[in-house]
């Protein structure tokens, strides 16, 4: 079986994964968690949070989640389902996302494999849009990248992007982070106009931590640790706003 690739964030190789982020009053957001109480708190789940107390977790604030459900065409989360349907059942929106290893198949055929187990979208304001997990190849250091060159990794995530699009109607949002996004793809520009941006890593306000083409965030996964299961992240706008963004809005 697949390992799950949570532990590997945490050793400082976090690739995540956005159509252009929302931003706060026009302006990209630049305040740490500590002073942006205000924005949505959420966090990422997978099968090392196993059963969650989600009850607990939207008590301590959590608003969305998003939830793993697949790495390429050969594992699934075996608690997806009680942890998708469970974040929902507590009154929390949730999303599906995908671990991507583009050296194993193509893009579309795993995008088919994600939305077959877990990906789908619906317009009920509950779930939001699927989401694409990209980052360096914890399985080899020497292929970091997949082994991919830059052309041939873009056409691989537009590959993936288009067959969610056709599957679900929405375009995956993209976790990542710039030095991730700007090594393996060139620095692609084509993603950011219709792709929601999930900034893994550095804050927003340092310079150079938006991958190439966007110029804001829509989700920021800040920490690996906190008050929520799993790891920390923020939404770029409002309640309001975060409920029109699941809805497709």
């Amino acid at each position: 079986m697949a390992r799950d690739h949570k532990a590997f964030r945490r050793r400082g190789c976090a690739v995540a994964v956005s159509v252009a982020a929302l931003t706060v009053a026009g302006t990209v957001l630049t305040e740490l968690p500590a002073s942006a109480a205000g924005l949505p708190k959420g966090h990422d789940v997978s099968s090392h949070q196993g059963n969650v107390n989600w009850s607990r977790a939207r008590a301590r604030g959590a608003r969305f989640v998003y939830v793993k459900a697949t790495e390429s065409t050969t594992y699934r989360n075996p608690y997806f389902t009680r942890q998708y349907n469970g974040a929902r059942n507590a009154g929390i929106i949730r999303g599906a996302y995908h671990f991507a290893l583009p050296d194993r198949s193509s893009g579309r055929s795993q995008a088919a494999y994600f939305v077959r187990n877990g990906g789908r979208w619906r317009a009920d304001g509950w779930t939001l849009p699927p989401a694409l997990d990209i980052e360096y190849n914890p399985y080899s250091a020497k292929h970091r990248c997949y082994g991919l060159s830059k052309a041939a990794m873009v056409r691989w995530l537009h590959s993936f992007s288009d067959e969610v699009r056709r599957r679900t109607g929405r375009r995956p949002v993209i976790y990542t982070t710039a030095r991730w996004w700007n090594t393996c793809t060139g620095g692609s520009r084509s993603f950011a106009s219709n792709h929601a941006l999930w900034l893994a890593g550095r804050s927003p306000a340092e310079s150079g931590s938006l991958p190439a083409g966007w110029s804001y965030w829509t989700f920021w996964q800040y920490g690996t640790k906190g008050s929520l299961p799993g790891d920390q992240n923020l939404f770029n706008g409002s309640r309001a706003q975060l409920k029109r963004f699941a809805r497709g809005g």
